[in-house]
């Protein structure tokens, strides 16, 4: 799957927007986006910066009509010559009407070549009815109209309002049809298609999405077969590529060109600009230094990204030697614009740096491993990943789709464990959330600010 342009926002600003937007008198209001670019296989529309046009400062305010002064258009323009960023003109309909009016098609007519003229970008419009959904359509040299195929909000929950529903509907239930047919629209990146992340990619594709990334450099060992899906002692022989084994099995029950294999680490520039394309990420790698990049990713070109991670401590009984401590699986949920894997100690500059030193790397590598302080070249863990590939799997569902008793905030980690036989939940508002200097940015180089990855 590829093109259907895409208008993103984040949770905090889409509840700023929409509270302006509706300020309660049953009148129009009005505010423009400005947002930064990315142009991989669909265009991404990725929202930065939201200027309100004030109630007071507007000409005429009516139910189903607004005229707001020139000057906010020039504010737009002055925050977006300098890089080119698009500008989104967003009004409100409090009528409900989730399309555009004749009305709104003169007013485009009359504002876009003006806006196209200011800065040489692509430019839009928007429309957003009170239960905060929207429409968005895009204008080429001020005047070749085309439909945004899809406006997103990843918050805590994830929003998808799609071109051409003209009329407010409840959202499907989860685990029915209407939760494959909206799969069928989006694409997933599993990066690391190993022990966890080849139960999380054979769960993703079974569940119908509609493209499928596969990122990972490593080839399939004899020690792999016990908790790699879809592996054979035959790949194994053979050094075959993690990722080509993978999309082959996906292409054997859903056809071709649905998954996408990327023989390389995701500290490469082809697989971050693959990455950025997607509409989720699914994170199930080892090193520290690949949860970083994922979750600069997630940061820059605004996608969801889910993190899972699985240990089995051990520790020195005097008696009887070593033993394990516990079984435990974590699952991240991290929005954009919300707590990021940094901020959540996922990953320190430390780590990194530790586990890059190579003096360090075999110490390092039986401290990570599944089972911690012990070497084991085949840890039969299957099991253990299956529980915390489901889990991780099910909080998508869960933010698409929402089936909890308590609201999804709620659970932004979530840390099981089999020994103790229970399951920890840590709120959004519980972790400190760092300011975040790369939300939104794009395939600004150079890339995710990281010199090694820019433009050579």
């Amino acid at each position: 799957m590829s093109g259907g342009s895409r208008l993103i926002l984040t949770q905090e600003l889409h509840t700023t927007l929409q509270k302006h937007l509706f300020p309660g008198d049953g009148k129009e209001a009005a505010a423009i986006l400005v947002c930064n670019r990315y142009e991989g296989t669909r265009l991404k529309l990725l929202a930065k910066e939201l200027i309100l046009v004030p109630y007071e400062e507007c000409k005429s305010r009516t139910r189903d009509f607004i005229s707001w002064p020139g000057s906010y258009l020039e504010k737009a323009i002055d925050a977006a010559e300098e890089t080119s960023m698009s500008i989104i003109l967003v009004h409100s309909h409090p009528g409900g009407f989730l399309a555009f009016s004749n009305m709104d098609d003169a007013s485009d007519v009359q504002t876009m070549l003006s806006l196209s003229q200011g800065v040489d970008a692509i430019h839009g419009s928007a429309i957003m009815i009170p239960a905060g959904n929207m429409r968005a359509r895009l204008y080429r040299e001020g005047k070749y109209s085309e439909n945004v195929e899809l406006v997103t909000v990843a918050g805590d929950d994830i929003h998808y309002w799609w071109d051409g529903i003209t009329e407010p509907r409840h959202q499907p239930i989860a685990f029915t049809s209407g939760m494959t047919d909206t799969f069928k629209k989006l694409t997933a990146a599993i990066i690391g298609v190993s022990g966890t992340g080849s139960i999380v990619a054979e769960q993703v594709a079974r569940l119908g999405f509609g493209e499928i990334l596969l990122i990972d450099h490593d080839h399939i060992e004899k020690k792999n077969l016990n908790r790699i899906l879809n592996s054979s002692l035959e790949d194994a022989l053979n050094g075959r590529p993690k990722v080509d084994m993978f999309a082959q099995a996906i292409r054997s029950f859903r056809g071709k060109d649905i998954a996408r294999p990327i023989q390389n680490t995701i500290f490469s520039r082809q697989a971050v600009l693959a990455v950025a394309n997607v509409d989720v990420i699914f994170c199930c790698v080892d090193t520290y230094q690949a949860r970083m990049i994922a979750d600069r990713i997630a940061s820059s070109f605004l996608i969801p990204l889910l993190d899972v991670g699985v240990k089995i401590p051990t520790h020195v009984d005097p008696e009887d030697g070593r033993k394990i401590t516990d079984v435990t699986g974590r699952i991240d949920y991290v929005k954009p614009g919300g707590s990021t894997l940094s901020d959540r100690h996922v990953y320190t500059s430390e780590l990194i740096y530790r586990e890059n030193l190579s003096a360090e790397e075999y110490e390092d590598q039986v401290e990570r491993g599944y089972i911690t302080g012990f070497q084991e070249e085949a840890p039969a863990v299957i099991t253990l990943n299956m529980r915390a590939a489901s889990a991780c799997v099910s909080e998508f569902i869960a933010r698409c789709f929402p089936f909890r008793e308590y609201p999804n905030m709620g659970y932004a980690r979530t840390l099981f464990s089999l020994a103790g036989v229970e399951e920890d939940y840590t709120d959004e508002s519980a972790i400190t959330r760092a300011l975040n200097p790369r939300l939104a940015v794009g395939g600004k180089e150079p890339l995710l600010s990281i010199p090694e990855l820019g433009d050579k």
